[in-house]
């Protein structure tokens, strides 16, 4: 793939995660909102949030903050420092966005299990 079709894959990355944080943010407040009404309420969402499914998709949540945040610093990487014509600097950056949220990733499975 070039350089610009990968460029555009992780600007599409970057806007994707972050809707998805967006759609994410209600329930974080809905849990921090439980928390308030009690330690019954909060506990029974605790367990809630040791099922399976959730985990997954916390697993899910980590990936898309990662490559929300690595991405987020490519793009101001891009727009802030001299970049020489070539390419190849900025398919560095994506890649190791790509490599630091598999390893985000695998950290958060491996605490999990």
């Amino acid at each position: 793939m070039s350089g610009r079709g990968l460029g555009l894959w992780a600007a599409l990355g970057h806007r994707l995660s972050g809707v998805a944080l967006a759609a994410f943010l209600p329930l974080h407040f809905l849990a921090l909102g439980l928390a308030l009404e009690g330690a019954d309420r909060f506990d029974s969402f605790l367990r809630f949030s040791d099922l399976p499914l959730v985990k997954l998709a916390e697993l899910g949540l980590v990936v898309f903050l990662s490559l929300h945040l690595l991405f987020g610093l490519r793009v101001l990487a891009i727009e802030l420092l001299p970049w020489p014509s070539a390419d190849g600097q900025r398919l560095r950056l994506v890649y190791a966005g790509v490599a630091m949220t598999a390893v985000a990733a695998i950290a958060f499975v491996v605490s999990v299990v």
